[in-house]
């Protein structure tokens, strides 16, 4: 199927003829939708949304009475459940919760691959100035891969988060400031919050690293990944002892992505895709270590059964380069053998893989409870303390992940008693966020996709070029051209 960009362009156009159509100018655009037979007055959700969250009144009585909150899995669903107090029950399905005043949230999850979950978000916000009250998106997540298609200030997809009643200097003081940069639109101004922080490290067996190494310390195997030099040598002396050191090329993307010098596509080249040197080097450097053996060669890819195959203890597979969330939602669910097998150190270049951002949509006629989500969620540091406990997450706070890396409470049962979070820390320290585009997730995952091709030896490298150029331009019909680095 044919896969669409619509937000930036398309909801602006929209707007551009809902505009015409009635006659105004863009301050008028929010006061004539609603005056246009939108009976749940979208001027007063909107305008007045600050005001009210700001006063702290309760509005529920003047609010809608469901609440849509649309994502592309159920983590978010789980970790608003576990924090926000105003839910009293969630039904067996997972579809609803019921809200202590009666009200419900309705889930919409739809998935993240081939671009799935934007297509049908952004048909909902699309329609979202003629749908009844209780239809309106409310709130919806977008990953770091997209986030910057929807906090788009031109698009207006999402609220500014002052306007709903948030101050992020104050209520969001505890956060990493990368994070909130992310959040922010093209002037600055936060249109997200996000509860994670996602830094990356090198999750290995310590079984494998005792039988190869002689000690599965975190410290001295952590000299054996500082670079990826060093990597290589290590990876060939687990070649040596039948093992792999990583389960696939897929597995060492980010740490390569993560320091691209360019965007995908830029501003002022909207209908064309740049290819960094940092993803070529990607190919250049996973081709050969691939055909030296230090890959898992029936491992094609990630998110594939093969993928969490490699994961079990029958694997001959020593590490991954993982975030806090995949080593809960991957590895813990797919490790079959006993507690305590796995371990965390330095990786061998620093990295940030993903991130949920909340964006509140802008029309919502639920602003306060908006409002009230995304702070508990995302900004409550008792709450992201409950987070990080619970699920393992290294959360956006400063000040509890700190408390965190030093606290012996923290050590995880998973990791064989080893406290995580000051690896964690170390890597976010030094982390080099790459450019962000709207078309990140499908070029990270067309591309990768191309490739795969040529290093299974289906298509030789040019094909896989002609290939990437052919996929990215059928999923993004407005891409002209594809660049390559000379």
């Amino acid at each position: 199927m044919k896969k669409k960009v619509v937000s930036i362009l398309l909801l602006a156009a929209m707007a551009a003829s809902l505009l015409a159509g009635c006659g105004g100018n863009g301050s008028d655009l929010k006061t004539d939708s609603a005056a246009n037979g939108n009976s749940d007055s979208q001027s007063s959700s909107i305008t007045n949304a600050g005001d009210d969250a700001a006063s702290g009144s309760d509005t529920a009585a003047a609010e809608g009475q469901v609440i849509n909150i649309y994502s592309f899995n159920d983590e978010l669903r789980t970790r608003i459940t576990a924090v926000y107090s105003e839910i009293e029950s969630t039904s067996d399905d997972g579809t609803t919760s019921t809200l202590k005043d009666g009200r419900v949230i309705k889930w919409i999850i739809n998935p993240n691959q081939d671009g799935v979950y934007q297509d049908k978000l952004d048909e909902a916000l699309m329609a979202q100035m003629t749908a009844a009250a209780d239809d309106k998106v409310d709130i919806f997540a977008a990953e770091l891969d997209y986030v910057v298609k929807y906090t788009d200030a031109d698009s207006d997809a999402a609220m500014t988060l002052e306007s709903l009643g948030i101050n992020p200097a104050t209520d969001l003081a505890d956060q990493y400031e990368f994070t909130k940069t992310v959040a922010s639109d093209q002037n600055g101004v936060m249109r997200a919050s996000t509860w994670q922080a996602c830094p990356g490290v090198l999750v290995y067996r310590r079984d494998i690293a005792k039988e190869v190494f002689g000690t599965d310390d975190p410290v001295e195997i952590g000299k054996k990944t500082a670079d990826w030099a060093t990597m290589k040598a290590t990876a060939e002396e687990l070649k040596t002892k039948g093992y792999y050191a990583f389960s696939s090329y897929a597995d060492t993307f980010r740490t390569y992505s993560n320091n691209m010098a360019q965007e995908w596509v830029t501003i002022e080249n909207p209908t064309t895709v740049k290819v960094d040197q940092k993803v070529m080097d990607w190919v250049t450097d996973s081709k050969e270590w691939l055909d030296a053996g230090y890959f898992d060669p029936t491992v094609k890819g990630q998110w594939n059964a093969d993928w969490y195959t490699a994961m079990g203890s029958g694997s001959k597979v020593f590490a991954f380069l993982f975030p806090a969330w995949a080593i809960d939602t991957q590895m813990v669910p797919n490790w079959d053998g006993d507690a305590g097998a796995w371990a965390v150190t330095n990786a061998p270049l620093s990295f940030n893989w993903g991130g949920t951002f909340l964006l509140a949509a802008t029309g919502t006629d639920n602003p306060q409870i908006v409002k009230d989500i995304i702070l508990a969620l995302t900004a409550d540091k008792d709450n992201l303390t409950t987070i990080t406990q619970k699920y393992s997450e290294f959360t956006n706070a400063q000040s509890v992940m700190g408390a965190a890396a030093s606290n012996n409470t923290y050590a995880s049962e998973f990791l064989g008693g080893q406290n995580p979070y000051g690896y964690f820390a170390d890597s976010l320290a030094s982390i080099k966020m790459a450019p962000l585009s709207a078309y990140d997730q499908g070029c990270v995952e067309l591309f990768q996709n191309s490739f795969s091709d040529y290093f299974q030896g289906q298509v030789d490298f040019d094909k896989a070029k002609s290939n990437f150029e052919t996929a990215i331009m059928e999923r993004y019909p407005e891409i002209t051209a594809v660049e390559w680095p000379q």
